[in-house]
Formats: structure tokens, sequence, C-alpha cells
């Protein structure tokens, strides 16, 4: 049912999807639907930020509802509390800078969804964190494409 929608509506969800977001489907869309690189880039990265405001301005409506459950409650404290240990000094002494720094590594574990947890849980200013979230996608897009294409190149050149 999947395939039967249009490819840019299939781009577009499979970047909201955490853990592949917009710098793995980007070089997926390439490979495996034909598209050049500035069709996808736009799609992918209003798929993968469509999200954040939200989680930036409501995730603590989701906190207290989620607090209501004892089971919710302490998978919350579990994972804030990891949350909090691997980033509190880098966010503390950098913020922003970070937030960018951390979105932008295209890694597994890191990206828009767990950059607007992180903004979230130290309390960062909205547009300023909206905005590295953003900033961070797009480097991050950008260096999973390069690598795609000058691979492609250099293999097949």
């Amino acid at each position: 049912m999947f395939n039967q929608l249009p490819v840019w509506v299939q781009i577009f969800l499979l970047s909201m999807i955490p853990g592949l977001e917009s710098r793995f489907v980007v070089p997926y869309s390439i490979l495996e639907f034909g598209w050049e690189w500035w069709q996808i880039f736009p799609i992918a990265i209003a798929g993968n930020m469509l999200l954040v405001p939200f989680i930036l301005r409501f995730y603590h409506h989701v906190e207290r509802f989620g607090r209501r459950f004892r089971s919710v409650e302490k998978t919350m404290d579990w994972v804030f509390s990891k949350v909090r240990c691997r980033a509190n000094k880098k966010i503390q002494r950098y913020e922003c800078a970070a937030l960018l720094i951390f979105v932008a590594i295209p890694l597994p574990f890191t990206g828009a969804g767990l950059g607007s947890l992180i903004a979230y849980l130290f309390d960062l200013p909205f547009y300023r964190a909206l905005l590295m979230i953003f900033l961070g996608v797009i480097i991050s897009a950008s260096i999973t494409t390069f690598i795609l294409l000058s691979g492609q190149y250099f293999l097949f050149q």
C-alpha cells in the first residue's frame, strides 16, 4: 500500500521516521526512485522538520499526560536521565551550538527528533532551538548526500 502512494509522499513520510530522517532518505530516494537530489531535498527536509515545532512547543503536555501512568513515568524518567547525562555538560556550555552539532552529525541516535527532546529538556529558547535543528537537518542531509554522490562519481566515472 505504501508503494502505491506518490513518490513525493513516500519521501515525505519516510523523512518523518526517527532514525531515518532526511539524512538517509535523500540518498535512499536518489538510489530507489532515481530522482535528483535537488528534487528530493526540500520534500525530505519538510518531512523531517514537520514535528519539530510541535515537540518543542507541546511536549510538556505529552509528558504531563504520560506521567499519569506509572510505567510510562518510569520510562520517561529513565530516558530523560540518560539524555540529560549524555548531553548535560555540552548543552550547558555551548547551548544552541551544541544542539546544531548534535543534529548535524549523521549517526544513529542523533537528529531532529532527539535534538528536539534535548532542546525541550534543557529549556532552550524555541526559535533558536528550531533554527539550530533546521540547520542541523540541512547539514546532516547534505553530508550523506555528498558522500553518496561523490562515491557514485568516483566509482562510476
